[in-house]
């Protein structure tokens, strides 16, 4: 009944690599939630000036887009942030993390993606009642 202590020490080596891999998954479950997040900002603000523009004023509009053209801008920081610096680094995972540069890379577009969007919705013509 009694198990051996290299038995026991190899159960728990393993069990340190799990948890490990489930901690890179869950980093990358965080960096997903706040792409998804920033990509629904990002859509929100543009939406909003088009299905807005005749129900509030110019500027209740602007501001409104603004903000949640700026949320998104910061969503897509946040997620590489978040996905760079989450914690102490876990013993050797099985998993692969995200390369560095498709994070910058997806995030750095999606961020110029973002500002094109604020200066769209500020210079493009407003179809208001």
């Amino acid at each position: 009944m009694d198990q051996p202590l290299e038995h026991i020490e190899e159960k728990a080596d393993r069990r340190t690599e799990l948890a490990a891999d489930r901690t890179v998954l869950a980093a990358e479950r965080s960096y997903a939630a706040w792409m998804r997040t920033g990509l629904a900002a990002l859509a929100s603000g543009v939406g909003a000036r088009t299905l807005l523009a005749s129900a509030l004023g110019h500027w209740s509009v602007m501001g409104v887009g603004s903000v949640l053209i700026l949320f998104s801008g910061f969503c897509f920081g946040a997620a590489v942030w978040r996905e760079l610096f989450s914690g102490a680094p876990p013993p050797r995972p099985d998993v692969r993390h995200i390369p560095r540069g498709v994070l910058y890379f997806v995030n750095g577009f999606l961020a110029l993606v973002s500002l094109a969007a604020l200066v769209g919705i500020w210079i493009g013509p407003f179809r208001g009642s």
